[in-house]
């Protein structure tokens, strides 16, 4: 599974995450009171993660950019139903992913990624490797949304099990499942 995280890196997907440990409690509440200063300094921290998540899930720029800035919007209104402050960056991924999907949703069609966005650095030069980051984006581009959603907030994101339920709304045990036959696919696929 390594593999498949630094392919996502490779593919410009995956990045270096954020985990912060400067938002505390009273941040968020304060930010939840109506106090910019401390919403951006929650957007300051989690926004590159959450335009991640939303890139991986549809595969455009510039949808995911539109998406993150709507889930910001959502989070500012609802950030006084945020019942745990330490769940705040799960909480952010999931709107974002939720906002992505129903984006896809409404679009009725599957994105294609522009080719000339990946960014493969020093791997381009490998025609091999080359071939395999073309088709592990095009096995990606063939999940639905929602399977794209829990490969990134796994693999992405570096949700476990039980964070990926709870921002889904499924059972940790139903995550793993959905997981390892997602894996199984995505191997499977890119075997043949």
């Amino acid at each position: 599974m390594t593999h498949l995280r630094s392919d996502l890196h490779l593919l410009g997907m995956a990045g270096e995450l954020t985990f912060d440990p400067g938002i505390t409690a009273s941040t968020v509440a304060d930010a939840a009171a109506g106090d910019v200063h401390a919403f951006a300094r929650i957007v300051e921290l989690h926004h590159e993660d959450m335009a991640r998540v939303c890139y991986v899930i549809c595969g455009d720029r510039e949808v995911a950019r539109e998406c993150v800035q709507a889930a910001w919007a959502i989070a500012w209104h609802k950030l006084d139903s945020l019942r745990d402050p330490e769940r705040l960056r799960p909480w952010l991924m999931s709107i974002a992913a939720n906002e992505v999907r129903q984006y896809l949703r409404r679009q009725k069609r599957g994105r294609v990624v522009d080719i000339s966005e990946i960014e493969i650095g020093s791997e381009r030069r490998d025609p091999a490797r080359r071939v395999e980051m073309l088709d592990l984006e095009a096995a990606l581009r063939r999940l639905t949304p929602e399977d794209r959603a829990l490969l990134a907030m796994r693999h992405v994101a570096g949700f476990d099990s039980p964070e990926i339920g709870v921002a889904l709304g499924i059972s940790a045990a139903a995550v793993r499942t959905r997981l390892s036959r997602l894996v199984a696919r995505l191997r499977s696929e890119l075997a043949e």
